[in-house]
C-alpha cells in the first residue's frame, strides 16, 4: 500500500475513533439520554452529573483515551503497515498533530451522533498528552486545583486549557518555527476550540449561575493540605535559595578561583596565581553564574506554580465570614507575592544576559549591578511574603464553623 494512503487511512481511523459517543453510549446503557437531561453534554461532566461520579470518572477516562491512543499508536502501525509511511505528510510529529487534531474533532463533531458531540476537554488532553506531556500534566494538576476550590468544573477547564497554551509557549524555546509549528498551532486552535465549545458555560459563570459539582467529605482537608504544602515548598525553597544555596555558590567559586590549581580545579590553572584580584572577583563571578543561570528558570517556574495554588485555595476562602478579614488579607499578601515572582523572572533573565555582556560592554557592565540588586530586593520581598502567607496559614478558616 502506498506510504500516502496508509498515512490517511490512518488518520481516518484516528477521527472515528475520536467520535465514538462514549458518554452517550453509557447513558443509553443506563437508560438515560444525556442530551435530554442536565447541561444536554454527552461529556465526563454531565455524566457525572446526572449518571453518578463513577459513570463520570469512567467517560473521563474513555474519552482521554480516545485522544491519547492514536497519537501513541499511529506513527509505529504507519511504520509496520508500509516503510517510510511516517514521512508521507513530512516528519512523523506532522502525523501525529494531525491524528490529536482528528480525534478531538471528531469528539467535537461525531459522525455517529450528526455532528453533535462534547465539549472536548478529556479527549483533547488525552490528545495532547502524547504530543506535550509536561504542559497537560500542568494542565491537569491546576484543574484539580481549581475544581476543589470553587467546584465549578466549566471554569477549571477554561482554566486547564489556558495554563496548557501559556506553559508551552513559554517552556518552547521557539513555538513558532518551523520544527514546533505543528504542534503549536494544534495548542493554541485545539484551545480556541474548547473555549468556544464553553460560550454557554461562559455566560452561566459570568451570570452567576452555572452549576457546582456536589460537596464531598475530603473537599475542605484537601485544600488545606495543598494550602499548607505549596506554601511551605514555596518559602522553603526560596528561602534556601536565596539565603543558603546561592551565596554557598558564589563563595565557593570565590574560594575556588583565589586558591586554584588546586583539587577542586582538578590541578588545572584556572587564571594566573599573580592575576590582579579585579580579574579573579570577576572570574570566580561569572563562573558562579555559569553554575547558578540554569537553575533560574526553573527555580521561577516553581515560585509561579506555588503561588497560583496558594492564590486559588485562598481565593476559596475569600467570602466565608469567619476569618473574613484575615482571609482576605491572606489573598492580597499572596497576590503581591505572586506579582513579585512574575515581574522578577524577566528581570533575572535580563540580569543574566548583561552578566555576560558586562566582559564585553561598558554599557552593560553599568547597567548589571542595579538590575541586579532590583533582582536581589524582589527576591527578598518574595521570601519574606511568602514567609508571612505560610504564617497565616495557623489560621486557615473553618468552612463548616457558624457565621
Amino acid at each position: 500500500m502506498p506510504p500516502l494512503t496508509v498515512a490517511l487511512l490512518l488518520l481516518f481511523m484516528a477521527y472515528l475513533l475520536g467520535s465514538l459517543p462514549v458518554g452517550y453510549v453509557i447513558g443509553r446503557i443506563r437508560g438515560v439520554n444525556l442530551f435530554e437531561v442536565g447541561s444536554g453534554n454527552i461529556g465526563a461532566t454531565n455524566a457525572g452529573r446526572v449518571l453518578g461520579r463513577p459513570y463520570g470518572v469512567l467517560v473521563f477516562v474513555l474519552d482521554f483515551l480516545k485522544g491519547a491512543l492514536p497519537v501513541a499508536f499511529i506513527v509505529p502501525i504507519a511504520r509496520s503497515l508500509s516503510d517510510h509511511s511516517e514521512f508521507a505528510l513530512g516528519h512523523p510529529d506532522v502525523l501525529r498533530v494531525l491524528a490529536a487534531a482528528l480525534a478531538f474533532l471528531g469528539h467535537l463533531f461525531p459522525i455517529y451522533l450528526g455532528f453533535r458531540g462534547g465539549k472536548g476537554v478529556a479527549t483533547g488532553a488525552g490528545a495532547i498528552f502524547g504530543l506535550v506531556p509536561g504542559s497537560v500534566t500542568l494542565a491537569m494538576l491546576s484543574w484539580i486545583v481549581v475544581m476543589l476550590a470553587s467546584r465549578l468544573v466549566s471554569l477549571a477547564s477554561l482554566v486547564a486549557v489556558t495554563i496548557l497554551v501559556i506553559s508551552y509557549l513559554i517552556g518552547t524555546p521557539q513555538p513558532w518555527h518551523d520544527a514546533a509549528l505543528p504542534v503549536t498551532l494544534y495548542v493554541v486552535l485545539g484551545t480556541l476550540l474548547v473555549v468556544l465549545k464553553h460560550r454557554t458555560n461562559l455566560r452561566r459563570l459570568i451570570g452567576g449561575t452555572e452549576s457546582l459539582v456536589g460537596e464531598f467529605a475530603m473537599r475542605e482537608p484537601v485544600l488545606r493540605m495543598l494550602h499548607v504544602l505549596v506554601l511551605g515548598f514555596w518559602f522553603g525553597g526560596a528561602a534556601f535559595f536565596n539565603f543558603a544555596a546561592a551565596p554557598a555558590i558564589f563563595a565557593s567559586f570565590k574560594e575556588v578561583v583565589f586558591a586554584g590549581p588546586s583539587d577542586r580545579t582538578a590541578f588545572e590553572t584556572l587564571i594566573a596565581v599573580d592575576a590582579p584580584e579585579e580579574r579573579k572577583n570577576a572570574l570566580a563571578s561569572a563562573l558562579a553564574g555559569t553554575a547558578v543561570g540554569p537553575v533560574f528558570p526553573k527555580y521561577f517556574a516553581m515560585q509561579t506554580i506555588c503561588g497560583v495554588v496558594a492564590l486559588i485555595t485562598a481565593l476559596s476562602w475569600w467570602n466565608l465570614a469567619t476569618g473574613r478579614r484575615i482571609n482576605r488579607w491572606r489573598v492580597l499578601v499572596i497576590g503581591v507575592a505572586l506579582a513579585t515572582v512574575v515581574a522578577g523572572w524577566p528581570i533575572s533573565n535580563y540580569v543574566s544576559e548583561l552578566r555576560v555582556e558586562r566582559f564585553t560592554s561598558a554599557t552593560a557592565k553599568a547597567a548589571f549591578g542595579p538590575w541586579h540588586l532590583v533582582s536581589l530586593f524582589l527576591s527578598f520581598v518574595t521570601v519574606c511574603l511568602a514567609g508571612l502567607a505560610l504564617a497565616l496559614a495557623a489560621f486557615l478558616p473553618d468552612r463548616n464553623a457558624p457565621a
